[in-house]
């Protein structure tokens, strides 16, 4: 059984930044639940500010990290760069971005994948299970021997 700092369980664990209540409360209504029928139901944990994100990040076991690029005064794309430079094992990261033109900072921050801004509940929930089967399928793979 997992807890709110993320230890594993049954369910999948989503970690979602955003400074806006409203915007976490749309990842979570697109996400609760079975996202994907052949994926364990989701579980959000929520976030709010980048001191927070960074410790449930570095923390816990997360299977994805939702952050909302429009958030202030830190930002979901610097939040995710830094998070991709300095956690260990950091969980991947789906970047919400309010334009699709904005794609090429997501690249920058080092985000696994994109999704728009205002979320779509359809979309989102198919852009994670994508993140996520491709996450399960690179932690399969044999790591290479160093000799």
């Amino acid at each position: 059984m997992g807890d709110k700092l993320g230890e594993p369980s049954g369910a999948l664990k989503i970690l979602v930044y955003s400074d806006d209540h409203t915007v976490r409360e749309q990842v979570k209504v697109a996400l609760s639940g079975m996202i994907s029928p052949d994926l364990p139901r989701a579980e959000v944990i929520e976030t709010a500010s980048k001191a927070s994100v960074v410790d449930a990040a570095s923390s816990g076991h997360y299977d994805v990290l939702i952050a909302d690029g429009e958030s202030t005064p830190y930002g979901g794309m610097g939040v995710c760069h830094e998070l991709k430079d300095e956690v260990e094992n950091c969980p991947p990261v789906v970047l919400l971005v309010a334009r699709i033109a904005d794609a090429w900072l997501a690249s920058w921050s080092h985000a696994d994948a994109i999704a728009t801004h205002p979320v779509d509940p359809v979309s989102l929930p198919q852009t994670v299970a994508s993140v996520i089967r491709a996450s399960r399928s690179e932690a399969a793979q044999p790591a290479e021997q160093t000799a």
